[in-house]
């Protein structure tokens, strides 16, 4: 009697385990239960491409290669 008891113990724990992973796996998949958004459509119903114009993708740039040259250089100040 205490053997099937434990086993039935163990196979609540693996089952909690097996939904843990099941989560995980569908959060790495992109899979969410939240309210969709809709895409963007033009007036035919073809999806357009979204665009950014040279000036913001040059600022996006910019800022970017500003913080990564600042974390490096606190990372170079930390390993001396």
């Amino acid at each position: 009697m205490d053997i099937l008891v434990a086993l039935k113990q163990e196979h609540a724990k693996l089952q909690q385990q097996l939904e843990g992973i099941q989560g995980a796996i569908a959060a790495l998949n992109g899979v969410h239960h939240g309210p969709r958004r809709a895409q963007p459509v033009s007036h035919k119903g073809v999806q357009r491409k979204r665009t950014m114009s040279a000036a913001g993708r040059a600022k996006i740039s910019k800022l970017t290669k500003e913080r990564w040259a600042k974390f490096r250089a606190e990372k170079a100040k930390k390993g001396k």
